[in-house]
């Protein structure tokens, strides 16, 4: 295949949207492909949606410890190696005993008792705009819930979350014209980010809290506990993580939502119908992570594609959830979608998503607010994509809205 038609490491074209063409392409005419890399080794593409969740649930074959998850090797990218340090970048057994771990602040009970609170905020998220009758939808609404949450959990001020927007921002938008505003930026974004969570994790030390911090800190299972840089780094990646894609998928849904108004009106006659099954299609249609790489640890194939030891292999879920063969008709947005087997959290497999809950949480709150709540919802201006093959998101969505009434006084 043309690599003149196909090119998965032009980021303009996945900013004006046109991977999902590039994609449909590659499912039907060379599901597992390689691409060469100007300065990196290339990689082989893997499309299809029983691929992808193949290669995520054979870590023995699919390593993300041995080569990183990043499309360049080890000492090429922007922030050190991580490789075996965070848990993205481990394999089993390791993996597992670091999961074990974090799983100590992400019990049932601490995610039941964030629920009714982040009810409250999302009202008052709600409340800021409501009267104005017009926001950006993703700094204004999409962006806030997620950031409080997780000001929530990791016990930070919410007068200082906006500094978790502006690092994440800066690390993961290192692409984006908005975001860097030079070469070093996402380094210097993760230096910063990193010396605000060793002073977070020292003030628990002192004093300990109810918050996910300090249960990490205490965390211990058969006398093993998270060395210091671990749970910096874990930090790190729950910022990231826990903003990033929550935010981005509820833009995405949103636009989709302004996109397709039948579903819109579809959704909004039913909500607690039809929400839960709504929020799996924003999760498929949005992908807000498009990619993971992994590496292959033996001689091995996909597909009849014989895959060297040492290969690059990405993971491509955008693509897997576009996937014919699994969703019908797989370009046509559906609240009511199911079964929808969506891969936006991983696919299965040790690195399955480890906040999905909270997620799926966040966006049933969110969306319930912006359906009951925001009247007549329209787009007032262009979506401004984000200039990235590895995260999907809408940076900007100017949306206007009949105003109404706040549900809690100013100031609360």
């Amino acid at each position: 295949m043309d690599s003149a038609t196909i090119d998965l490491l032009d980021l303009d074209r996945f900013q004006r949207q046109e991977h999902h063409e590039m994609f449909r392409r590659l499912r039907a005419e060379a599901p597992v492909w390689w691409q060469e890399h100007p300065t990196s080794r290339g990689f082989w593409n893997v499309v299809k949606h029983a691929d992808v969740v193949e290669v995520g649930r054979d870590p023995e074959r699919f390593s993300s410890e041995v080569g990183g998850v990043g499309l360049l090797d080890p000492g090429q990218t922007r922030m050190s190696d991580l490789r075996g340090l965070i848990l993205t970048e481990m394999d089993p057994p390791k993996h597992t005993r670091y999961r074990l771990l974090v799983n100590k602040g992400f019990t049932p009970r601490m995610i039941g008792m964030l629920e009714h609170h982040l009810r409250f905020r999302a009202e008052l998220i709600v409340d800021n705009v409501i009267e104005r009758g017009s926001c950006d939808l993703v700094n204004d609404i999409a962006a806030e819930l997620p950031l409080q949450a997780i000001a929530e959990i990791m016990g930070v001020p919410q007068d200082e979350r906006h500094l978790l927007f502006d690092w994440s921002n800066r690390m993961i938008g290192a692409d984006d014209p908005e975001y860097a505003t030079s070469p070093t930026e996402g380094r210097t974004a993760a230096a910063e980010l990193a010396a605000y969570i060793n002073d977070l994790a020292k003030q628990r030390r002192a004093s300990p809290r109810d918050d996910i911090v300090t249960r990490l800190i205490n965390a211990e299972i058969a006398g093993d506990r998270l060395t210091e840089e671990e749970f910096d780094l874990f930090i790190l990646l729950l910022t990231i993580g826990g903003n990033e894609t929550t935010r981005y998928t509820t833009s995405a849904g949103v636009l989709a939502l302004l996109e397709h108004p039948e579903q819109h009106g579809l959704l909004r006659a039913d909500v607690d119908g039809r929400l839960d099954t709504a929020v799996e299609e924003f999760l498929r249609w949005a992908s807000p992570v498009y990619m993971f790489r992994r590496t292959a640890t033996v001689d091995t194939e996909l597909r009849g594609q014989p895959i060297a030891a040492g290969d690059k292999v990405v993971e491509w879920y955008v693509s897997a959830n576009r996937d014919e063969d699994v969703f019908e008709d797989p370009f046509r947005f559906d609240v009511t979608r199911s079964p929808n087997p969506q891969v936006a959290f991983g696919g299965g497999g040790p690195h399955f998503c480890l906040g999905a809950n909270l997620a799926r949480m966040q966006l049933r709150i969110m969306f319930r607010e912006i359906l009951e709540r925001m009247r007549d919802l329209e787009a007032a201006g262009p979506a401004e994509i984000l200039r990235s093959n590895f995260i999907s998101g809408v940076k900007h969505l100017p949306v206007r809205f009949a105003p109404g009434r706040r549900r809690h006084r100013a100031g609360v």
